[in-house]
């Protein structure tokens, strides 16, 4: 479950900013990739996360003494969800 969201980090580093700006060589690329993911990490807003940044979301986490941690597993579609019972069970 945890490779999800690792996946879509990198799904949206490459269609946002890797494969727009065509980097030239590795120095460019170590510039430019670090300049997203700070973007990514304290502008960007995630409808996981409320429409707020990743930072944002975890700095209300350590200030409400959560030790930073951000759930938000169940806004991603492959999050179990309650089975619901469609048909009485026979007697």
């Amino acid at each position: 479950m945890d490779n999800v969201f690792i996946e879509r980090v990198w799904r949206s580093l490459k269609h946002e900013d890797v494969y727009l700006k065509g980097y030239a060589d590795g120095r460019e690329a170590k510039a430019g990739i670090g300049e997203y993911f700070a973007f990514y990490n304290e502008r960007r807003f995630h409808q996981a996360l409320g429409y707020r940044a990743p930072m944002a979301a975890w700095r209300e986490g350590v200030a409400a003494g959560a030790c930073g941690h951000v759930d938000n597993a169940r806004a991603l579609t492959t999050c179990p969800q309650e089975q619901k019972q469609t048909q009485p069970l026979a007697a």
